[in-house]
């Protein structure tokens, strides 16, 4: 099984009426800025570990489970608001950092996050890191009707318990899944990161520590005009980085592409593209020191030439 090499502490802080789960590494000190990592969509703080391992610097880290995933509570609800995350963020910020300036980084789901409160809230971002955070395909108003009648058939699929996670019966098919999902994940860090992605119940079986309610769609739409204004309001220097396989086009099918991603970014003020190669969607499993050299090379620049 793969050896963490930095020890990892766990922490529960009172959020917004929820007990959040935070994974700490590292210890605050003069001169140091607050490193926080958010994690994606169905997956766990944990996830970090590999990245955390690769890098060369001694950093404080923090990152946090989000609501209704690892050991964060579950809320009383039957489905996820994408403002909570960003309310959520601003609060864990205030407990870890105060006043202080913080550099960010997100995966996936949690890159959207990241981008999107790092133009809500300029002043707290020093300098932030999106992997793989696209956003979602533009949608059109005349959507909208539609959308909301989705989002109330999945809330009652959800509550007729036709949206449940699968379970399995042992770790080893928790970290089987994890596998097949990426197929590029080794076995040894698969075997680490299922205990953490997965707990065993009273039913012996192996649960997903993710409410599936994260499943149901949102019930807004996806709105560029507004992303953009957002991405405009952006001071800290970004650094967006991709991974070798296209995922866009794997999901989107050209309904949504690279360049228009790449057309999106052109409305932050300081942005600049890295690649990770031999990667997929999960890049910080899979090449997680090609992802620790791309994100402490920016971290030590002063500015993005």
């Amino acid at each position: 099984m793969y050896q963490a090499r930095r020890a990892c502490r766990s922490a529960f802080v009172p959020i917004r009426n929820l007990r959040y789960h935070v994974r700490l590494w590292g210890e605050p000190g003069p001169g140091k800025t607050p490193l926080f990592m958010v994690h994606g969509w169905m997956d766990v703080a944990a996830s970090w570990q590999f990245v955390v391992d690769a890098l060369a610097g001694d950093h404080y880290v923090i990152a946090p489970d989000w609501r209704g995933y690892g050991l964060t509570e579950t809320p009383h609800t039957d489905n996820y608001w994408y403002p909570d995350y960003l309310a959520d963020l601003d609060f864990l910020l205030d407990h870890y950092a105060r006043d202080q300036p913080v550099d960010l980084v997100g995966h996936s789901m949690g890159g959207n996050i990241a981008m999107i409160y790092a133009g809500s809230r300029p002043q707290r971002i020093r300098k932030l890191v999106n992997l793989e955070g696209f956003g979602m395909a533009a949608t059109r108003p005349d959507q909208a009707p539609g959308r909301y009648a989705k989002w109330m058939d999945e809330l009652k699929a959800y509550h007729r318990g036709e949206m449940a996670l699968k379970s399995y019966d042992s770790v080893a098919g928790v970290a089987a899944r994890l596998m097949k999902t990426n197929q590029r994940l080794a076995q040894d860090k698969a075997d680490w990161l299922a205990p953490h992605w997965a707990r065993q119940e009273a039913d012996g079986r192996w649960h997903i520590l993710g409410d599936a309610a994260h499943k149901i769609v949102n019930a807004s739409l996806y709105r560029v005009d507004e992303v953009l204004e957002v991405f405009r309001a952006i001071t800290a220097p970004l650094l967006a980085v991709e991974a070798s396989d296209d995922s866009l086009t794997q999901w989107w099918k050209g309904r949504y592409t690279l360049d228009e991603y790449h057309e999106r970014l052109k409305s932050v003020a300081n942005v600049r593209v890295g690649k990770v190669t031999e990667a997929g969607h999960m890049l910080h499993h899979d090449q997680p020191e090609q992802v620790a050299r791309l994100i402490e090379e920016f971290l030590g620049q002063s500015s993005i030439p």
